[in-house]
């Protein structure tokens, strides 16, 4: 199984400073739902790892969660594409839970539910703690530049291994024409 895995805010949508808080405030970046539906074409299984603390903090509520997650998937559905599933962490920071990035315990659900070694597989993400997440459980930290990823690599201290892409539509390309990837 192909299976790759990617952080919902700063990769395939907007990335907000006072969280995403309703559908309307949901605004995908440039290429991405095209990317995944490539992807979804070609075989790939996508999986959504992400962190939505909005909930813990008492921001929105799990229906308003939900209608989000509504409008991606229908944005990607648009497109000729999906997204298999969304896995999120709903805590607050102080919560000390094991599924929130950058601990991995929501990506070993994943691993779980779709029976494959997270450590062979890639994350695309834009903040550090997505990187973390993945490998800490042996897996390929993907960062884009999109949201918070210039920020993030202009920071340093990147896991070892990790590649940067300027947006998912790039690492998207990159999977499925790997010979580009080899050239100036």
């Amino acid at each position: 199984m192909k299976l790759l895995i990617l952080d919902r805010d700063g990769v395939i949508n907007e990335d907000r400073a006072d969280f995403v808080k309703s559908p309307d405030e949901w605004v995908p970046i440039p290429g991405s739902l095209q990317a995944i539906s490539e992807l979804s074409r070609a075989g790939w299984t996508l999986v959504v790892a992400t962190n939505q603390s909005a909930i813990g903090r008492g921001i929105i509520s799990m229906d308003t969660l939900n209608a989000i997650h509504t409008k991606m998937h229908r944005a990607v559905a648009e497109t000729g594409g999906h997204i298999d599933a969304v896995f999120f962490c709903p805590h607050a920071p102080d919560a000390d839970c094991q599924c929130r990035k950058p601990r991995p315990g929501m990506l070993l659900d994943i691993g779980r539910r779709f029976h494959a070694n997270i450590g062979d597989r890639a994350m695309v993400g834009d903040s550090l703690r997505d990187l973390q997440a993945i490998a800490a459980v042996g897996g390929k930290p993907v960062l884009v530049r999109t949201g918070n990823g210039a920020k993030t690599e202009a920071t340093g201290n990147l896991p070892v291994g990790t590649r940067v892409y300027d947006d998912l539509a790039a690492y998207a390309s990159a999977l499925l024409n790997p010979s580009l990837e080899s050239q100036p």
